[in-house]
């Protein structure tokens, strides 16, 4: 068991962000077009129930097997999937506002606080350290970004707007730095491995999570031109990508499928801001058509997961990331 325990993957905790993406979805879903309040409200205690799994087995890791966390805290891949922790947590805050305020109040101050500590934790180890190379890059290293952009969904509720401010501004700045090296490493380096190029669909989060942040912080929520091109370039990546879809379909199965679920709730909730304020049909059928792909992907994945675990699958070695790194799968 202690073995088992010691590959329980962080990645992991990337089910928790697709199921809250999902969840926000629906309640927009709810408010904008008057879909079933009941899908919501399963949803939430689903997602709750999961995140005190998934974070329960996490920490038993942390106490039986410290080395295994330790050497994944200093993976230059597995190290990005820690802020998906404070990440579900801010998530989780903005899902629980209109129902358990105070609890809310105290997972986004333990979310943003955390989702601080790893974005310095992270932009040092980026700058001061000599080990990483360019081939090691992936987009999943866009995570510890993403949770500053989504800092602000909360931050105006909990906090203020110079809060929210200070966190859109840190990942913004640095999106943008990461998003062209980013590219440079896919244009001209060789390709990631199968199992990782799921990860490439968390380009589309940023700026479909910085449209979402930045429409909250305006007065009314009102769609100016910046919202515009955030909207507009995360639309992009995803027909970009979508366009690619029996290529990804390929790629055996592995907990890096769940990179598929977050970026695609973001750009559904997006869409459903976008209707919402702009009353044109067509971000409604985008909305629609996101929030169902979503919806089947992930129970799709869910299924997978549990087969996962049934067949003993889950808690596995990590395969060889290239000739001489690990990660897991």
């Amino acid at each position: 068991m202690s073995q088992k325990i010691a590959y329980f993957p962080i990645a992991l905790f990337g089910a928790i962000l697709g199921y809250s993406g999902l969840t926000i979805g629906y309640l927009k879903a709810n408010a904008i077009v008057g879909t079933s309040e009941t899908i919501a409200q399963m949803l939430i205690y689903t997602t709750t129930l999961l995140f005190v799994i998934i974070a329960a087995t996490y920490l038993v890791k942390y106490i039986k097997a410290r080395e295994a966390v330790k050497n994944e805290f200093n993976h230059p891949v597995a190290m990005n999937f820690f802020s998906a922790i404070s990440i579900s947590l801010l998530l989780m805050s903005t899902i629980y506002q209109d129902i358990f305020y105070d609890a809310a109040a105290i997972m986004f101050y333990l979310g943003a606080s955390a989702q601080l500590v790893l974005t310095l934790y992270t932009m040092q180890s980026w700058l001061l350290q000599e080990k990483w190379q360019i081939v090691q890059m992936t987009p999943a290293w866009f995570i510890p970004i993403v949770g500053n952009i989504v800092a602000p969904l909360a931050a105006v509720e909990f906090a203020s707007i110079e809060v929210a401010w200070f966190f859109f501004s840190i990942g913004l700045v640095f999106w943008l730095i990461l998003q062209a090296i980013v590219m440079y490493r896919l244009f001209f380096h060789p390709p990631m491995m199968k199992t990782l190029e799921p990860t490439l669909f968390i380009l589309i989060a940023p700026p479909a999570m910085g449209f979402l942040s930045y429409v909250t912080m305006q007065e009314n929520g009102q769609i100016d031109d910046f919202a515009r091109i955030l909207y507009y370039t995360a639309l992009f990546f995803t027909l970009l990508l979508f366009s690619q879809i029996w290529r990804f379909i390929r790629v055996p199965f592995s907990v890096s499928w769940w990179a598929y679920t977050f970026p695609v709730s973001a750009i559904a909730n997006a869409s459903f801001v976008m209707y919402d304020q702009l009353h044109a049909n067509i971000f409604g059928l985008f909305a629609a058509f996101f929030l169902s792909v979503l919806s089947a992907l992930v129970l799709h994945l869910t299924i997978k997961t549990f087969l996962a675990i049934k067949n003993k699958k889950l808690c596995v070695p990590p395969a060889p990331l290239d000739n001489s790194q690990e990660f897991n799968s």
